[in-house]
């Protein structure tokens, strides 16, 4: 008879204690200890990912050019870094119902004319997932399927079939005959991913995961889980809206927060070649707290709009509220604005949005929500076809932005015709119906506007 035993395991760092503990003692993070039940390990468990190689010089090495395989989905292959990499293993998050599976199993389908390809579903029965290709108009001749969630049976049948690329929906469902603990524990899911990577990597094969994320938007199961994968993928967007983004933030074959833009329809998703579109609202007439940003995702110029609402506030402590940029960077901006401006907003109420639900986390956007901030402020409309970029620091001075360059050849494409930009970023030679208004201050950037 096996004999077990009880540890609680950290679900973010994977660390161990014979006890509960509401803070865990290896990373200090709270609440976050479970109990699971583990075996003792078997020798052939910890095998390498590849044979011993003698030690040899870094220069010796011949570094090749590792070969892509497309997935037929322009967007996805623009997140990927150009396609699927032989060995490499893509786990991808986020809410339920968000299209995950549906992304999926329409990239399978397009690979399937070229190679053979293997979708193992733990979650859905195989009549679900044919009902559900049918709903999509997804031709499935092409594409293997196997209903399984026992890792042992999942490699055999990886083995057996040798798929050119494999996707487990999901991670979570997926458990080892080698463990007692129950699927979705900390110790299947850190096994059962360490095992797929394990193969992928001796095989080639390429094989994406599917995982669930908690309440507050985090991949479930244990940290380490994005630290096995080579590409950690997050799907965004609102339920409510057609609108899905695929962020990448980890990718060891290519560039990271690149974003991927699809529109979700009822032949399943697909993708929008002008993405800017989205993030820019129809206005039949110029309204005042309104300033369009020339932002960058990865190596995509996109064009958002900002929207900023500042309004008297009625109780003592005036409300600061951001959705999609930070809103600790909001009240930093104020006091820049207060104490290099002369513009005070200690009794009003401060809003400011980004339009289309897209997240702006680079600091490029203080510039244009100042922007915005004071065209509500005024009640005054910037004027028409003007875009901004540059971050605004602590002593009043205009930073500049990196790839300055793509965001104003983006903003002239779309027929904006003014730009304010740090002078820095001021180009060397002008863009054909772009006029460039640099500054290097803030209170010049506000001047213009007069």
């Amino acid at each position: 008879m096996v004999k077990t035993k009880t540890q609680y395991v950290c679900a973010e760092c994977g660390g161990a204690t014979p006890k509960w503990q509401g803070k865990c003692p290896h990373c200090g993070a709270w609440n976050s200890l479970s109990e699971t039940v583990q075996a003792p390990a078997g020798a052939h468990r910890y095998a390498p990912l590849a044979a011993s190689t003698p030690v040899r010089s870094l220069a010796e090495i011949e570094a090749r050019e590792l070969p892509r395989l497309p997935t037929g989905l322009d967007e996805f292959d623009r997140v990927l870094g150009g396609g699927l990499v032989a060995g490499g293993v893509v786990l991808i998050g986020g809410d339920p119902g968000i299209g995950k599976s549906t992304l999926l199993l329409q990239a399978l389908a397009s690979m399937s004319a070229r190679a053979r390809v293997l979708y193992v579903t733990g979650e859905e029965s195989a009549e679900q997932v044919a009902l559900r290709a049918r709903r999509l108009g997804v031709a499935g001749e092409g594409v293997d399927l196997l209903a399984e969630i026992r890792l042992e049976a999942i490699q055999a049948a990886l083995a057996e079939q040798q798929p050119a690329v494999a996707v487990v929906d999901s991670i979570q469902t997926v458990y080892s005959s080698e463990l007692t603990a129950a699927p979705g524990s900390v110790s299947q899911v850190r096994e059962c991913a360490a095992q797929l990577t394990r193969l992928a990597k001796q095989t080639g094969v390429p094989i994406v995961m599917i995982g669930h994320v908690t309440k507050d938007g985090a991949l479930a199961g244990p940290r380490v889980l994005e630290h096995i994968v080579d590409t950690v993928l997050y799907f965004e967007g609102d339920t409510h809206s057609s609108f899905r983004l695929v962020r990448a933030f980890k990718n060891r074959y290519g560039a990271v927060n690149e974003l991927g833009v699809f529109a979700m329809t009822d032949r399943g998703l697909r993708g929008v070649a002008n993405p800017s579109a989205l993030f820019l609202s129809q206005h039949s007439e110029q309204v005042a707290g309104s300033c369009v940003m020339a932002t960058q995702e990865g190596t995509r110029p996109l064009l958002v709009e900002i929207q900023a609402l500042v309004d008297t506030a009625h109780v003592p402590n005036p409300r600061r509220l951001t959705v999609g940029l930070e809103g600790n960077r909001l009240a930093m901006l104020l006091a820049v604005l207060h104490r290099h401006a002369g513009v005070s907003t200690f009794d009003q109420d401060v809003f400011v949005n980004a339009v289309g639900g897209v997240r702006i986390g680079e600091p490029a956007a203080d510039l244009p929500v100042l922007l915005a901030i004071m065209s509500s402020l005024r009640d005054r409309p910037l004027p028409r076809g003007l875009v901004a970029f540059g971050e605004v620091g602590l002593a009043g001075e205009i930073r500049p932005a990196p790839r300055g360059q793509e965001r104003l050849r983006e903003a002239a494409k779309l027929g904006f015709g003014t730009a304010i930009i740090p002078k820095a970023n001021a180009p060397r030679q002008a863009i054909e119906g772009l006029e460039i208004w640099a500054v290097d201050r803030l209170e010049d950037a506000l001047e213009k506007l007069r």
